[in-house]
């Protein structure tokens, strides 16, 4: 593994509005030194933008001196706009996290996965060809696994069933980075991210959804009869990964023919301890209450329905994560009722103050 220094640096974050990009960003203000951080984010509509612009503000307000933080707003399957960036900053170090997300949307809109997640990626991986860089990091997903029977999901595991689009998606990437580093000796990881949740997340990931219906006194469905699993991942510990592995490139080396072994590595980023989805509902709601979100005489069973599986989905996740701590000394550790309780506390103080 190749050590890398993220101070003074150029580095890339793609989808810096998002959920994890915003969260990375800031987190790269506190502890790299004069760096000049370039993000991009197409500010689509799939969810609600004014969350997008408030992680945007968020950033904005917390810029440290020394810092440069540099904002565009385009999409990564624009190839001018990615190739104006890496031929203006020479970015040493790119963390793509833009992409179309959910398995369901998948379903209904495949051509916003082909643009951000196939095109998008592949302008990525051009300008990194033509532009070296130390390390190019990516977001893959938990999804890859499809509906693997064997627990927990290892990132040597056979992943060549997706059920998905989107998971078709991101299994793709990792494929395409392999060829790119092979061919052009191109540093770079895949992360395979679990479940991810928290602050100012994603309003189409179920806790967030769950949340707003409860508020508004609707039923929640819970699918497969409340029988599915995930491993729940919080975001800071996502970030804690991320940041660790930016600055752990796989190392270049030469096969026994002459040529480079591709400098590619992939990891699960995942809490590694499933929970039931009825657990983690009763936990969000005595969460809610206490954060006096919903009201302290709630009738939670009274808004709450089983219903059968969803097309797409799959009944557990589960990730094992001992690379990334044999490789990087970390394990996701935040425990499902802190990281719920840092939701409820932001979403009242998001839509109640």
């Amino acid at each position: 593994m190749e050590k890398i220094s993220l101070d003074n640096k150029a580095i890339f974050v793609t989808g810096a509005a998002g959920f994890i990009g915003s969260n990375l960003v800031k987190r790269l203000f506190k502890d790299v030194k004069g760096a000049t951080i370039v993000g991009i984010d197409n500010m689509n509509d799939y969810y609600d933008v004014r969350l997008k612009e408030y992680r945007l503000e968020e950033l904005q307000k917390s810029v440290p001196e020394g810092t440069k933080w540099e904002f565009i707003k385009g999409d990564i399957a624009d190839r001018d706009i990615i190739d104006t960036i890496f031929g203006k900053y020479q970015p040493a170090v790119v963390v793509n996290l833009a992409a179309q997300a959910g398995v369901r949307y998948s379903i209904t809109n495949p051509d916003a996965y082909i643009q951000s997640n196939l095109i998008g990626f592949y302008n990525i991986l051009e300008a990194c060809r033509h532009h070296p860089v130390e390390h190019l990091v990516y977001a893959s997903s938990s999804s890859v696994y499809g509906s693997n029977k064997k627990v927990p999901y290892s990132t040597d595991d056979k992943v060549d069933n997706p059920v998905s689009l989107y998971a078709a998606t991101k299994k793709s990437n990792e494929l395409l980075a392999h060829a790119y580093s092979k061919l052009y000796n191109i540093p770079s990881t895949g992360l395979r991210f679990f479940t991810v949740y928290g602050p100012a997340g994603r309003p189409d990931m179920a806790y967030f959804g769950f949340t707003n219906k409860l508020r508004e006194g609707k039923t929640i469905e819970i699918f497969n009869f409340g029988n599915c699993k995930r491993d729940f991942t919080f975001v800071d510990d996502i970030v804690e990964g991320v940041v660790r592995i930016m600055q752990g490139a796989p190392s270049k080396q030469q096969g026994d023919d002459g040529l480079p072994l591709p400098p590619y590595a992939v990891y699960n980023i995942g809490n590694s301890s499933p929970e039931n989805l009825l657990t983690f509902v009763d936990i969000l709601q005595q969460e809610l209450i206490r954060a006096e979100v919903l009201p302290a005489d709630y009738d939670f069973e009274a808004h709450k329905k089983l219903v059968p599986m969803q097309p797409g989905d799959v009944p557990v996740t589960f990730a094992d994560t001992s690379a990334l701590e044999r490789d990087y000394g970390f394990k996701p550790s935040t425990s499902l009722r802190d990281g719920l309780r840092a939701f409820a506390e932001w979403y009242h103080r998001y839509y109640m103050e």
